[in-house]
Order: C-alpha cells, then sequence, then structure tokens
C-alpha cells in the first residue's frame, strides 16, 4: 500500500496513460475522503466512495495476464475502472462539506456531457448554495453528476464497439489482399491488370512489372503503389489529429484501413481500366503511368473512408469532449 492507501502496480506491471488518469483521480478521491472523515452523517457515502475505489484496484492491477486478449477486446477491465472510479467520485461528492466551493469545476464538467435542454442541467444550474446546502441540493448535484458520468461511459463503450469494428475490417482487407497477391503469384493474368499501350499499337500491353504480358508480380506491384498512395492520406490524418489520452485511440486502426483499402482499390481500379471502363478518359502509354495510376487510386480511397473519419471524430469528441464556447450555451429555461 501506498500514500492515501491506493495499491500501486505490481512488480512488472505496466501503465498506460488512461491507467495514469484513473490512478490519479483516485487519489483525489481518497484525499476528499480523507478531508471529510470527522463530518457527521457522511459515513454511507464514505463506505460507498472506499468499495467503489476498491474495484478501481482491482480492476487496474488484478487482472490475469492469460485473459489480456479477451480484455482487450471487450474493454472490461478499462469501463470496470472507469465506471467505479465515478461511482466513487459521485460518492465523494456527495459527502462533500464544501460542497458550494466546488460547484464550478462541477458545473463545467456536466456542461461538457449534458444538454442545456436536460432537465437535471437546468435544475443543476438553478441551484443556490449561498446558503444552507439541504440533502435535496445534494441529490439534484449527484444526479446531473451521475447522468455525465453515465454518458461518458457510454461513449467509451461505443469507442471499444468502432474499434472493434476496425480490427475486424483490417483483418478481412487484409486476408483479401493477401488472397489477391497468391492468386496473382500461382495464375499470372487471372486478375487482368494488363492494359493495350496504344502509342505503340494495339497489340502491345503494358503491366505493372514493366512486361509486356503478365508476371507474378503485377498483382503485388499495384497493391504496394497502391499502399504508398493511401500513405499519404494516413499522413494527413495525423496531422488533423488531436492528441489523445483516452482508454481507445483509434487513429492507428483507421490508418490500418486506409493503407489496405488503398491496395484494395488500386486492384479494383486497375480492372476497371483493363475493362474498358475509363476509354477515352484514361491513357497508359507506360509502367511508370500505370505505377503512377496505382499511387493515385491508393490515395483515392480517402473519398470513403474520410466518411469513417468524421464518424470516428464524433466517438472520439464524445469520449473526450470540447468544451463549448459560453454563447453556445442556452441559459436554464431558454428556449
Amino acid at each position: 500500500m501506498t500514500e492515501n492507501g491506493f495499491a500501486g502496480p505490481g512488480p512488472g506491471a505496466e501503465s498506460t496513460d488512461w491507467q495514469l488518469t484513473v490512478e490519479s483521480r483516485a487519489r483525489r478521491v481518497r484525499a476528499d475522503l480523507a478531508a471529510c472523515a470527522d463530518v457527521p452523517g457522511t459515513e454511507a457515502s464514505r463506505a460507498a466512495a472506499v468499495s467503489s475505489l476498491a474495484v478501481v484496484d482491482a480492476a487496474l492491477h488484478s487482472a490475469p495476464r492469460r485473459w489480456s486478449v479477451v480484455s482487450w477486446w471487450s474493454g472490461w477491465n478499462i469501463e470496470r475502472a472507469w465506471r467505479a472510479l465515478h461511482e466513487a467520485e459521485i460518492a465523494a461528492v456527495s459527502a462533500d462539506p464544501q460542497l458550494p466551493g466546488r460547484m464550478p469545476g462541477l458545473r463545467a464538467r456536466i456542461d461538457l456531457y449534458l444538454p442545456a435542454e436536460d432537465p437535471r442541467w437546468q435544475a443543476l444550474h438553478r441551484l443556490d448554495l449561498s446558503e444552507t446546502v439541504t440533502a435535496t441540493d445534494r441529490a439534484v448535484v449527484v444526479d446531473a453528476l451521475r447522468a455525465a458520468f453515465d454518458a461518458s461511459d457510454d461513449a467509451h463503450a461505443a469507442a471499444r464497439s468502432l474499434r472493434n469494428k476496425l480490427v475486424l475490417a483490417t483483418a478481412a482487407l487484409f486476408v483479401l489482399n493477401t488472397v489477391l497477391g497468391v492468386l496473382g503469384i500461382l495464375r499470372p493474368g487471372l486478375i487482368p491488370l494488363c492494359l493495350p499501350a496504344d502509342h505503340f499499337g494495339p497489340s502491345t500491353m503494358v503491366c505493372p512489372s514493366g512486361a509486356s504480358t503478365p508476371t507474378g508480380w503485377d498483382v503485388w506491384l499495384a497493391q504496394t503503389f497502391g499502399v504508398l498512395g493511401a500513405a499519404l492520406s494516413v499522413v494527413v490524418l495525423l496531422i488533423r489529429r488531436r492528441p489523445e489520452v483516452t482508454p481507445y485511440v483509434l487513429t492507428g486502426y483507421q490508418g490500418l484501413i486506409k493503407v489496405l483499402f488503398g491496395a484494395t482499390l488500386a486492384i479494383v481500379g486497375l480492372l476497371a481500366f483493363s475493362a474498358g471502363l475509363a476509354h477515352g478518359f484514361v491513357n497508359v502509354e507506360s509502367q511508370a503511368a500505370l505505377l503512377l495510376w496505382s499511387v493515385l487510386l491508393g490515395y483515392a480511397q480517402q473519398v470513403g473512408t474520410r466518411m469513417l473519419d468524421r464518424y470516428a471524430d464524433r466517438i472520439m469528441d464524445d469520449v473526450r469532449p470540447v468544451t463549448e464556447q459560453p454563447t453556445e450555451r442556452r441559459q436554464p429555461g431558454s428556449t
């Protein structure tokens, strides 16, 4: 046990960003509980907070290694730790004798998750704690804080669900691209990527490998240059993405989707060219032109994955919301 009664990581334990955040906030709760240890009438709330903090400790440091993959996929340890921490913070607020002084911070936290139309938000902002704080006043604060924390916890679950979907989509695209590459090696020409080089006559073909006939490397080369084009869009994604200290970070999975989808789209695009769908609009006279089109087609995946990026942005904004400007908040009871 360490100071404030918090059990630190065991030997060899590793802490991630979210664990450090939970540990820090748990220490604050313990400090708040120590400050009101002698306040009569707070025994039940303090006992509830201590019980929840024990769950936080267990979720952070007691997960057996053999369940690490299951834990990573289900997120049970992350979400259990956050939900228990939130319950501990709610209990500490309920017992806090200095509640009026903490109201600005509590209102700021609740404002991140509850809209102004929510009755609990309106009741919270109508409170006047300049005089004696009644049990009803505390109930209003606790109810609004619990609603805000529930919204935060639901956002964590939504982020985990999206991450798992991205993992499955990444695995499917990886298998698909691998199968296409293997087929290209085993049966050159089965996937026709060679185009007529009109400048040299209708019988002359140009292939991604540079040969005039299909080879086993055509598919792999087209995919590789498609990945190159997609990698450019990944750089754009990394530049525009703001740093996140959250339990679930989706940027890496979004980048993998872009890279693998770029390889697939390069093959699909060259197949369309080979089928004559772009005849009259696209003229390919050399291997360099064919590979350049593979790069452009790989980058073109940005059109489709941009929708995924926007959806992921909305999910992550719910997990770590951006504070609204004061003018965007309506006063309680306004329309």
